[in-house]
């Protein structure tokens, strides 16, 4: 980014990968709730208990596959304390839907850093945002890491790879690094 400081303070920078524009392709992403805190549901053998956080976010995810024509989650897991995505972005094929992030009041300027970071960041805060709208609306005490993880999937065999570790990773739980 142009700019190194947040509100003339401090700036951290993007761990996005600056030779790619983020409006496409084909992502593994890991968002961590706050200090790793299980909001989702608890693992007990092989099977994930959710919470009525969860039991949201399950569905706030299948919501989203509905109402965008530009993306795409593939695979997903959600666990205690984080959720796993393959998400594939295609900008080229807008949505014709009406993409809600519009109609929410939202500072300015933090809505042209997310357009700046393209669109899988876009997608990132609308799911992210939603959860936590959820969670204060029903007095739960809630809090995402401000930041996800991302890596590009590059090529069939790690799409499977991730696909398969995804699917797998209940029943990994024990070994999980989160745990």
């Amino acid at each position: 980014m142009k700019n190194d400081l947040f509100k003339g303070i401090y700036r951290i920078p993007s761990s996005r990968a600056d030779w790619h524009n983020y409006n496409h392709g084909c992502y593994f992403i890991t968002i961590c709730t706050d200090k790793r805190e299980h909001f989702f549901g608890e693992i007990s053998n092989e099977k994930i208990s959710m919470s009525k956080l969860g039991i949201y976010t399950e569905s706030y995810i299948d919501y989203l596959n509905s109402k965008y024509d530009d993306f795409k989650i593939i695979s997903h897991v959600i666990m205690p304390n984080h959720v796993h995505l393959i998400i594939s972005v295609d900008a080229h094929n807008k949505s014709k839907k009406q993409d809600t992030y519009n109609n929410i009041e939202v500072n300015e300027m933090m809505r042209d850093i997310s357009k700046q970071c393209g669109r899988l960041s876009y997608i990132i805060s609308i799911f992210k945002r939603s959860v936590s709208n959820f969670a204060k609306k029903n007095n739960i005490y809630f809090a995402w890491q401000t930041r996800f993880h991302d890596r590009i999937i590059r090529n069939y065999n790690e799409f499977i790879e991730t696909h398969n570790y995804i699917q797998n990773n209940i029943s990994n739980w024990k070994e999980d690094e989160f745990h």
